[in-house]
């Protein structure tokens, strides 16, 4: 742990990454906070559109680097994949906090639980998987560009080469581990009532204020 907390005060890419982790929670937490605690929906929404601007700064930070002629190293890769899974997951993560919260604390519906079995399951886990894809399209277009700035350093491509095999590696494990399993393992059996998104008229009530992470 304490090699880790060095490496990442050595690498203004990586402690970049980890303040752009812990803001978004900063902003996602506030946000609610404010919302649902002092019905300030506007302050919350503002809180909610600074979120994008994280990825933007890291974005720019990151192809900035090595402009400037530092070498590729993993925390550029890291970069990268968190770039994608934000873009990815982000809306995702930031609906579901919220339905939670309101149902917590605002006496909204209670957040269904993902369904686990039939076509509803089925459904799921494909929807859940395209957003996998997303996310790995848009760290293998980052680590394009990177790779593409990266021409003067060859023997350090291969670093960013890494991280877009275990980019695939996850892309390919959740395919099988997730939709394909599902596809195998529950058809021919009944739906639960579960659904990932709350049925229509069930929203809760920040639900069209949520923006990509």
């Amino acid at each position: 742990m304490v090699e880790v907390m060095d490496e990442i005060r050595q690498n203004p890419v990586a402690a970049l990454v980890v303040a752009c982790e812990v803001a978004f929670w900063v902003f996602l937490l506030a946000a609610v906070a404010v919302r649902y605690g002092l019905g300030w929906r506007r302050t919350s929404t503002v809180l909610l559109l600074c979120e994008p601007l994280l990825e933007v700064v890291l974005l720019v930070a990151t192809v900035g680097d090595l402009l400037r002629g530092s070498e590729p190293t993993w925390t550029h890769g890291l970069a990268a994949l968190y770039l994608g899974f934000t873009v990815g997951f982000g809306k995702w993560t930031v609906h579901r906090v919220d339905a939670w919260v309101a149902w917590r604390f605002a006496g909204g519906p209670r957040p269904p639980r993902p369904p686990r079995t039939g076509p509803a399951a089925r459904s799921y886990e494909w929807r859940m998987w395209g957003r996998v894809v997303v996310a790995w399209v848009v760290a293998a277009a980052v680590l394009g560009v990177l790779l593409l700035i990266a021409r003067e350093h060859p023997d350090q491509r291969e670093v960013l080469l890494g991280w877009l095999g275990r980019a695939t590696l996850v892309l390919v494990g959740w395919l099988v581990a997730g939709p394909l399993w599902t596809e195998l393992s529950s058809r021919g059996r009944p739906s639960d009532d579960g659904d990932d998104d709350p049925a229509p008229g069930m929203r809760s009530p920040t639900a069209g204020a949520t923006v990509e992470r």
